[in-house]
C-alpha cells in the first residue's frame, strides 16, 4: 500500500469512527468533522514529527485543534494512530468520559496540547507555544486548525499580525475552508475574502490546495517547512460532510446526530477501510 492508499485509508476510518461516535453519543458535529479528515490523517501519518512513543519529548511538534467543536474526527485520528485504544470512542461526549466534546487538556493531558472550544483563540495560543520552543530553541513547529467561520473572529486576526511581527516560521496554520457555517454561507454570513491575498500583506506565506487531496496537502505541507522568514497558512478546500452525499454541502450539519437509518446509510457510503479493524454500531459501538 503506496503512502498515499494509506491516508485515504485512514480518512475513511475516520470518517467511520466520526459518524459511530456522534451517533452513539446522540450529539455532536460531523459536517466539519467529516471534511477534516484527510487533514488529519496527513497531519499524524505525514506531517508533524510526533508520535505516541515520544509525548515527552521536549523537541516533539505541537498541534492545536482551535475549531474544537470537530473533534470527533480528531479523536478518531488519534485513536487511530495509537495514542488510545479506539473502543475507547464509544464514551464520545459521555459524562465523565476523557473524550469530552471539546479537547480538554484537563481529561488528555498527555497529548492535548490545549483546551478548545470557543472559537478565535486557538492561533493565539499556538503563537504563545512557537515563541516559547523558539526562545528554548528548539526546533519544533506549531500547527494550528481552524475553521473558515472561525476567521471572522477578530482575535484570529491579532493572532496573524503577531505571527507576522515576531516572524514566527515555526507556526503553520492550518483553515479548513467549506464555505459554510452554523448560519448558512460564509459569503453571505461575514465573507472573508480574499482570503489568499489578505494573508499575504499581512506577511504570511500562503498555499492554497485541495483538502481531501492527500498529494496536495503532503506538497504543501513540506513547503511550509521551507519558509524559514515568515508563517505559514494552508488553505484547505474541504467540503461540509464530505463522503455522505446527504450531508454534503449542507449547512444543517454542522451540528446534530443522524437517526440509525442515516447511519447505515451513511456507513455504507464511506465504505470499509482495508487497514483498520471495522468497529460496527452493534460491537465497540453498541
Amino acid at each position: 500500500m503506496t503512502k498515499v492508499e494509506m491516508i485515504r485509508d485512514l480518512a475513511v476510518q475516520i470518517r467511520r469512527d466520526t459518524i459511530m461516535a456522534i451517533s452513539c453519543a446522540g450529539t455532536g458535529h460531523p459536517g466539519g468533522a467529516l471534511g477534516a479528515a484527510e487533514i488529519f490523517a496527513v497531519l499524524y501519518r505525514e506531517a508533524l514529527n510526533q508520535s505516541p512513543e515520544n509525548l515527552n519529548c521536549p523537541n516533539r511538534d505541537r498541534f492545536v485543534l482551535s475549531n474544537g467543536h470537530i473533534c470527533a474526527s480528531y479523536y478518531a485520528c488519534l485513536a487511530r494512530c495509537g495514542y488510545f485504544d479506539p473502543g475507547l470512542l464509544k464514551q464520545f461526549r459521555k459524562l465523565g468520559s476523557p473524550l469530552q466534546g471539546h479537547p480538554s487538556r484537563i481529561h488528555l493531558p498527555s497529548f492535548i496540547e490545549a483546551s478548545s472550544g470557543p472559537l478565535g483563540q486557538g492561533l493565539s495560543v499556538a503563537n504563545g507555544l512557537a515563541l516559547a520552543l523558539r526562545q528554548e530553541g528548539r526546533g519544533s513547529r506549531v500547527y494550528c486548525l481552524v475553521g473558515d467561520g472561525e476567521m471572522q473572529e477578530g482575535q484570529i486576526w491579532e493572532a496573524i499580525l503577531t505571527a507576522a511581527q515576531h516572524r514566527l516560521s515555526n507556526v503553520t496554520l492550518v483553515i479548513s475552508y467549506n464555505g459554510l457555517q452554523i448560519d448558512g454561507d460564509i459569503a453571505e454570513v461575514k465573507n472573508i475574502e480574499p482570503l489568499e491575498e489578505k494573508m499575504n500583506a499581512f506577511g504570511w506565506f500562503v498555499l492554497d490546495v485541495d483538502g481531501h487531496d492527500p498529494d496536495a496537502l503532503m506538497s504543501a505541507f513540506a513547503r511550509v517547512k521551507e519558509s524559514t522568514d515568515a508563517p505559514s497558512a494552508i488553505i484547505a478546500r474541504t467540503v461540509m460532510g464530505r463522503g455522505v452525499s446527504f450531508m454534503e454541502n449542507q449547512a444543517k450539519w454542522h451540528g446534530g446526530s443522524l437517526s440509525q437509518d442515516q447511519v447505515r446509510d451513511a456507513l455504507s457510503e464511506i465504505g470499509l477501510s482495508r487497514q483498520y479493524v471495522d468497529f460496527t454500531v452493534e460491537g465497540v459501538f453498541a
